[in-house]
């Protein structure tokens, strides 16, 4: 990827996946009836699906803090439980354990 390229998350329709039109911040209304959401889906509900997804997919925390626009410490204390890596170590000490 170079530095000039564009990057962009598009959200689609649900009844004809096309692209949703107009501005997140102006047309939110608009956006959840295209995307047969409910009110009671915020904007604030797509980040925090977003950190979910990233760490069960086990994105790099640095990686994953920096798309989501939060610091680290952020991330992992919100959604870390969510990372495979979670607990992992405490676990095997019980594991190897006699």
């Amino acid at each position: 990827m170079q530095a000039n390229d564009l990057i962009r998350f598009v959200v689609n329709r649900v009844h004809d996946g096309q692209p949703l039109a107009g501005k997140i911040r102006s047309a939110w209304e608009g956006i959840l009836e295209d995307a047969g959401l409910g009110d009671d889906v915020v904007r604030h509900s797509l980040r925090h699906t977003a950190a979910t997804w990233l760490m069960q997919a086990g994105v790099d925390l640095w990686e994953a803090a920096g798309w989501l626009g939060m610091t680290v410490e952020q991330l992992e204390a919100n959604y870390g439980r969510h990372h495979p890596d979670f607990q992992e170590d405490a676990a095997e000490a019980f594991q190897t354990r006699r």
